[in-house]
């Protein structure tokens, strides 16, 4: 993927990544490998220009303490934050979410700020304020709704759900294996029909 690290200097180059990922994000020593397979554009950008102004955005952000950058979220270091991280927090204050509630949403699904404006948060909104009918308040509850592929599991359930005349969570909805859909699913109809014999 990266060429150029073949003619990379170890010390100048490349070891002040590794030394900015432990001594500066605060990674393990054991967990700095895993972070390089899940991106290993981390190790063609400059600490300086790229790496540190995007971990200080993300910590303003609220990615500290518990919610610290970890070797999961070392990928958002890579993204720009004026063309990217900013954009993306600006869409969703635009859908109508205070900043405050943006940051909550960021924070507990941190793949929002990975996610195509135009292939993922736009046709996903619309499906959902035009063909469900949802409340913001909802996606707020489970931002993790822009996770799940709009094609393949959001449309197919939701148009089972609607056809028994059914409506259940997001959480709900999308969180189960495709099994446990369907067992849901007979179950609520099992006693929609029961409660019409009573």
């Amino acid at each position: 993927m990266y060429p150029q690290l073949l003619t990379s200097d170890p010390y100048s180059d490349i070891y002040p990544i590794f030394d900015f990922l432990i001594n500066v994000v605060g990674i393990p020593f054991h967990d700095v490998r895993k972070c390089i397979v899940r991106c290993p554009r981390l190790l063609v950008s400059s600490v300086e220009n790229q790496l540190m102004p995007t971990l200080e955005f993300l910590r303003n952000l609220g990615f500290v303490g518990c919610n610290e950058i970890n070797c999961q979220t070392t990928l958002l270091l890579v993204s720009s934050v004026e063309h990217t991280l900013v954009k993306k927090i600006e869409y969703l204050e635009e859908m109508g979410f205070e900043n405050s509630e943006v940051r909550e949403m960021v924070l507990r699904s941190p793949g929002l700020l990975t996610f195509s404006i135009e292939n993922n948060f736009k046709p996903k909104m619309d499906f959902f304020l035009e063909e469900m009918k949802g409340e913001l308040e909802e996606i707020r509850k489970f931002p993790q709704y822009f996770s799940f592929s709009l094609e393949r599991k959001i449309k197919p359930r939701h148009r089972l759900l609607v056809e028994h005349g059914f409506r259940i969570s997001l959480s709900e909805m999308l969180k189960v294996s495709d099994g446990e859909f369907n067992a849901r699913l007979i179950e609520m109809r099992l006693r929609s029909l029961d409660k019409r014999r009573l």
